[in-house]
Protein backbone atom coordinates (compact mmCIF):
# COMPACT_ATOMS: atom_id res chain seq x y z
CA UNK A 1 0.00 0.00 0.00
CA UNK A 2 1.48 3.43 -1.09
CA UNK A 3 -0.35 6.18 0.14
CA UNK A 4 0.88 9.76 0.74
CA UNK A 5 0.83 9.78 4.01
CA UNK A 6 3.78 9.56 6.48
CA UNK A 7 5.09 6.35 7.11
CA UNK A 8 4.48 6.07 10.84
CA UNK A 9 0.46 6.60 9.57
CA UNK A 10 0.76 3.58 7.39
CA UNK A 11 2.48 1.53 9.18
CA UNK A 12 -0.23 2.31 11.98
CA UNK A 13 -2.68 1.48 9.68
CA UNK A 14 -1.07 -1.81 8.60
CA UNK A 15 -0.99 -2.97 12.14
CA UNK A 16 -4.20 -2.40 13.42
CA UNK A 17 -6.17 -3.86 9.86
CA UNK A 18 -3.72 -6.83 10.78
CA UNK A 19 -5.04 -7.31 14.35
CA UNK A 20 -8.13 -6.81 13.19
CA UNK A 21 -7.71 -9.26 10.33
CA UNK A 22 -8.12 -7.50 7.67
CA UNK A 23 -6.89 -8.52 4.67
CA UNK A 24 -6.60 -6.46 1.23
CA UNK A 25 -7.49 -9.58 -0.56
CA UNK A 26 -11.38 -9.25 1.53
CA UNK A 27 -11.49 -5.58 0.14
CA UNK A 28 -13.48 -4.49 -2.89
CA UNK A 29 -12.12 -0.82 -3.83
CA UNK A 30 -13.46 0.80 -6.53
CA UNK A 31 -13.12 4.61 -7.86
CA UNK A 32 -16.08 6.97 -8.06
CA UNK A 33 -16.30 10.60 -9.26
CA UNK A 34 -16.53 12.59 -6.37
CA UNK A 35 -20.08 14.43 -6.21
CA UNK A 36 -19.10 17.84 -4.24
CA UNK A 37 -17.48 21.88 -5.04
CA UNK A 38 -14.23 21.62 -7.28
CA UNK A 39 -15.73 22.28 -10.39
CA UNK A 40 -13.52 21.24 -13.18
CA UNK A 41 -10.64 19.48 -11.55
CA UNK A 42 -13.50 17.29 -9.18
CA UNK A 43 -15.63 16.48 -12.78
CA UNK A 44 -12.51 14.73 -14.12
CA UNK A 45 -10.31 12.93 -11.79
CA UNK A 46 -12.22 10.13 -9.78
CA UNK A 47 -10.58 10.66 -6.17
CA UNK A 48 -13.56 9.18 -4.57
CA UNK A 49 -12.94 6.10 -2.69
CA UNK A 50 -15.21 3.33 -2.22
CA UNK A 51 -14.41 -0.12 0.14
CA UNK A 52 -16.20 -3.19 0.88
CA UNK A 53 -14.88 -5.31 3.36
CA UNK A 54 -16.43 -8.63 2.03
CA UNK A 55 -16.90 -10.78 5.73
CA UNK A 56 -18.45 -8.37 7.32
CA UNK A 57 -20.40 -6.22 4.05
CA UNK A 58 -19.50 -3.22 5.93
CA UNK A 59 -19.13 -0.37 3.16
CA UNK A 60 -17.37 3.10 3.36
CA UNK A 61 -16.90 5.50 0.80
CA UNK A 62 -14.62 8.81 1.50
CA UNK A 63 -14.15 12.03 -0.58
CA UNK A 64 -12.67 13.79 2.13
CA UNK A 65 -9.23 15.21 0.13
CA UNK A 66 -9.03 15.62 -3.57
CA UNK A 67 -6.29 13.12 -3.53
CA UNK A 68 -7.17 9.66 -4.41
CA UNK A 69 -3.87 8.38 -2.34
CA UNK A 70 -5.01 9.92 0.09
CA UNK A 71 -9.08 8.96 0.39
CA UNK A 72 -7.79 5.43 0.01
CA UNK A 73 -5.52 6.01 3.55
CA UNK A 74 -8.71 7.30 4.93
CA UNK A 75 -11.64 5.09 3.47
CA UNK A 76 -9.27 1.80 4.90
CA UNK A 77 -8.92 4.10 8.24
CA UNK A 78 -12.58 4.77 8.89
CA UNK A 79 -13.09 1.10 7.45
CA UNK A 80 -10.85 -0.07 10.84
CA UNK A 81 -12.73 2.17 13.06
CA UNK A 82 -16.26 0.70 12.10
CA UNK A 83 -15.10 -2.99 11.88
CA UNK A 84 -13.15 -2.24 15.38
CA UNK A 85 -16.34 -0.84 16.91
CA UNK A 86 -17.97 -3.97 15.44
CA UNK A 87 -15.86 -6.16 17.33
CA UNK A 88 -15.27 -4.57 20.30
CA UNK A 89 -18.68 -3.27 21.14
CA UNK A 90 -18.92 -0.73 23.93
CA UNK A 91 -14.87 -0.40 24.39
CA UNK A 92 -14.67 1.29 21.52
CA UNK A 93 -13.61 5.20 21.20
CA UNK A 94 -16.43 5.95 18.63
CA UNK A 95 -19.35 3.98 21.72
CA UNK A 96 -17.39 6.32 24.27
CA UNK A 97 -17.97 9.39 22.20
CA UNK A 98 -21.61 8.65 21.79
CA UNK A 99 -22.21 7.51 25.41
CA UNK A 100 -21.01 10.78 26.76
CA UNK A 101 -22.81 12.87 24.12
CA UNK A 102 -26.17 10.40 25.44
CA UNK A 103 -25.04 11.32 29.05
CA UNK A 104 -24.41 15.09 28.69
CA UNK A 105 -28.13 15.13 27.16
CA UNK A 106 -30.32 13.00 29.48
CA UNK A 107 -32.56 14.64 31.49
CA UNK A 108 -31.57 15.78 34.82
CA UNK A 109 -32.45 14.46 37.87
CA UNK A 110 -35.15 15.70 40.59
CA UNK A 111 -32.68 16.57 43.25
CA UNK A 112 -30.32 18.15 40.84
CA UNK A 113 -32.98 19.88 39.25
CA UNK A 114 -34.02 21.23 42.60
CA UNK A 115 -30.42 22.89 43.46
CA UNK A 116 -30.22 23.96 40.17
CA UNK A 117 -33.86 26.03 40.92
CA UNK A 118 -32.52 26.95 44.16
CA UNK A 119 -29.52 28.51 42.75
CA UNK A 120 -31.32 30.56 39.96
CA UNK A 121 -33.75 31.74 42.90
CA UNK A 122 -30.80 33.18 44.72
CA UNK A 123 -29.26 34.40 42.21
CA UNK A 124 -32.13 36.57 41.13
CA UNK A 125 -32.96 37.41 44.67
CA UNK A 126 -28.93 38.91 44.83
CA UNK A 127 -29.93 40.10 41.54
CA UNK A 128 -33.12 42.40 42.84
CA UNK A 129 -31.39 43.41 45.83
CA UNK A 130 -29.03 45.70 43.66
CA UNK A 131 -31.99 47.92 42.08
CA UNK A 132 -31.85 51.05 42.81
CA UNK A 133 -35.15 52.18 45.70
CA UNK A 134 -37.39 54.19 44.10
CA UNK A 135 -39.50 56.44 46.58
CA UNK A 136 -43.19 56.98 45.91
CA UNK A 137 -44.06 60.46 47.35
Amino acid sequence: MLFSVTMEKEEALKAKMGSLGIKESDLIEKFILASKKGGQKVNKTSACVYLKHIPTGIEVKCQKERSQALNRFLARRILANKIESLIMGKKSEERKRIEKIRRQKRKRSKRAKEKMLEYKKMHSEKKELRKPLTADF
